[in-house]
């Protein structure tokens, strides 16, 4: 008896783990802790370029009833309606194409895009642009048209209101010369204003010009050195006005230039 009343226990305990062990880990997706975040000198741009299309992820599908269809052998798309982002409950875990997601690539989520796709996606509100690698399916609400990794969305300054209005626009490339079939306007200027061998400073001071003058800022490793940079800035006039107030603070700040 005492036999049989240990195997029913064991049985419970069993079957109470495995409901609460489903396929994420976490129930409510939330921003990773500080203390988790590596140094972001990563978070420019990807490089987008040609890629042939994933084994996984471009089929139709359907999703909670509603069937979904793949766009494919496209060469322009725009799309504006509402951006979302996806963090630590899915870090880690497969990705449609068979990747593992990484809330701290520049990545994101299209419900029709093929995979991979690289689209230009810009902050209706503040104006602020970044290009991400699409390499999963999502969201499915109907008030949202893409979903970014967190650190994308960090770029977008859209953490806090957890959406926000965009516009994407797909980079499409020929497998021929491995070009963007944009205009000559996809040229991106940055303004590079300090450089230190600090990490600790360079993530402190990255932010704060950023808030000031409402444009997107980043800093990246070079040999020893951390390189602070302002944007980018899609209008060259535009850049040389924010440089010349910037100047007044950071004397040897520059313009770089970039083609997209």
């Amino acid at each position: 008896m005492r036999f049989l009343n240990i195997l029913i226990l064991c049985i419970s305990i069993l079957l109470l783990s495995a409901c609460s062990s489903g396929r994420y880990a976490i129930s409510d997706d939330h921003a990773p802790s500080n203390a988790s975040i590596p140094p972001l000198t990563h978070m420019s741009n990807v490089s987008p370029r040609y890629e042939p299309y994933s084994r996984g992820g471009n089929s139709d599908y359907t999703v909670r009833g509603i069937d979904y269809k793949v766009l494919r052998d496209i060469t322009s798309f725009t799309e504006k309606g509402n951006a979302s982002w996806y963090g630590k409950k899915f870090h880690g875990h497969l990705t449609s194409n068979g990747e593992r997601y990484d809330m701290f690539a520049m990545s994101g989520a299209h419900k029709n895009l093929p995979i991979p796709s690289y689209v230009e996606v810009t902050n209706l509100k503040n104006k602020k642009t970044i290009i991400v690698r699409i390499n999963d399916r999502g969201p499915f609400h109907p008030d949202r048209i893409i979903d970014l990794s967190y650190v994308a969305a960090k770029k977008l300054d859209m953490l806090t209101s957890g959406t926000t209005p965009v516009e994407i626009k797909l980079l499409h490339f020929t497998k021929k010369n491995d070009v963007i079939k944009t205009p000559a306007s996809s040229t991106k200027f940055y303004i590079q204003y300090l450089v230190t061998s600090q990490y600790s400073k360079a993530k402190n001071i990255d932010s704060v010009l950023s808030e000031k003058y409402n444009v997107a800022s980043y800093f990246d490793k070079k040999g020893n050195n951390y390189r602070l940079r302002l944007g980018p800035l899609q209008n060259k006039d535009k850049t040389e006005q924010l440089l010349s107030k910037i100047q007044h603070q950071y004397p040897h700040a520059f313009i770089v230039t970039k083609k997209q």
